[in-house]
């Protein structure tokens, strides 16, 4: 697994006479204010703003990596989450393979709302979606407001991959998303040697549990491996 980066949306070098293999398409969301433009900011440019602000409307930002030999190209989405912009959902969540559900840790108010929008995101989205429940601003030590045992207590019921986070420092950011990105290419593997081997009679990932990804001192655990293929 590489990590090269494209911060903003715009052709890298790197990259330019290189075929991009796949486009995966990542919704960031949960309540207003919890970081997601600063985490999305952290991963595709490497930046912190301090004078961030809330989000108006949708905006997304790209990062190109390699994942098991593919180049893929993650198209990572953010909205606002005021009840005002709630109108947009629809069209945002269109297509979707992944998505980063976000709260602060610092906010109890911010958790209890997940469950809300996990009832949402599968209102809208694809069934096979792969979601990513993030405890953002965990260098907020001292004010934490939510057991990291309540999130994963609350992954597991749902059946979400979880981890922790911090934008400002940038703990954790990457693996979050790799391991967002590496699953969604697992799945989408999955569901083409399910094809393949002719298992029509399946209807591929729906219903399948995802597991949970915790750990101390922002760590994540290795996953079950998903088949692999030459998709």
């Amino acid at each position: 697994m590489n990590e090269e980066m494209n911060g903003g949306g715009v052709g890298n070098e790197e990259y330019a006479a290189e075929k991009i293999d796949y486009v995966f398409k990542v919704v960031v969301i949960g309540d207003s204010a919890v970081g997601k433009s600063q985490i999305l900011s952290r991963f595709a440019k490497n930046e912190f703003c301090l004078d961030s602000k809330s989000t108006i409307g949708v905006e997304f930002q790209t990062r190109t990596v390699t994942i098991k030999t593919k180049v893929i190209k993650a198209q990572i989405w953010d909205t606002a989450g005021q009840e005002r912009y709630r109108a947009v959902t629809s069209a945002y969540y269109r297509g979707a393979l992944g998505s980063m559900l976000v709260y602060d840790i610092s906010k109890r108010q911010s958790f209890d709302s997940l469950a809300r929008w996990v009832e949402e995101l599968r209102a809208n989205a694809d069934n096979s979606i792969v979601i990513m429940l993030v405890g953002n601003k965990a260098d907020l030590v001292d004010q934490r407001a939510v057991p990291t045992e309540d999130a994963v207590e609350f992954a597991k019921e749902q059946g979400l991959f979880f981890a922790e986070t911090s934008a400002l420092s940038g703990d954790n950011v990457d693996k979050a998303f790799f391991k967002l990105l590496e699953e969604i290419y697992g799945a989408m593997c999955k569901k083409s040697l399910e094809s393949a081997n002719g298992a029509e009679h399946l209807t591929a990932l729906k219903g399948s549990k995802i597991d949970v990804i915790a750990g101390s001192d922002f760590e994540t655990s290795e996953m079950k491996k998903l088949s692999t293929c030459s998709c």
